[in-house]
């Protein structure tokens, strides 16, 4: 939920008429690593909790790359941008591990 938090707040900065790009996006895409979790973690086996756990990392690669394209447009600077991509890639890493504790051994 850190990473969403962090995510509003740097959208806060972007200019108005971004409110239904970029910003929207971004917003969608933080909010669904919580809520994927979440919700995965709500079902009853480790193989839904595994695909729920997918979506989230995927909503993650798509926030970093959301964030690398502010940068390019002059929206975050560039120690706003590497706390963001730091957090997310440590999420990232996080989400994998997770991920890969829940296969079944073989």
């Amino acid at each position: 939920m850190l990473i969403t938090k962090l995510t509003y707040q740097c959208c806060a900065t972007f200019p108005p008429d971004e409110r239904f790009g970029l910003t929207s996006q971004m917003r969608r895409a933080a909010v669904s690593i919580p809520s994927n979790i979440a919700e995965g973690a709500g079902r009853g086996s480790a193989k839904d909790f595994s695909q729920f756990l997918s979506i989230a990392t995927g909503s993650a690669y798509e926030l970093e790359t959301q964030f690398l394209l502010a940068a390019e447009f002059g929206y975050l600077d560039e120690n706003r941008l590497q706390a963001a991509v730091s957090e997310l890639v440590e999420l990232q890493k996080m989400l994998y591990g997770f991920q890969k504790s829940l296969q079944p051994e073989n």
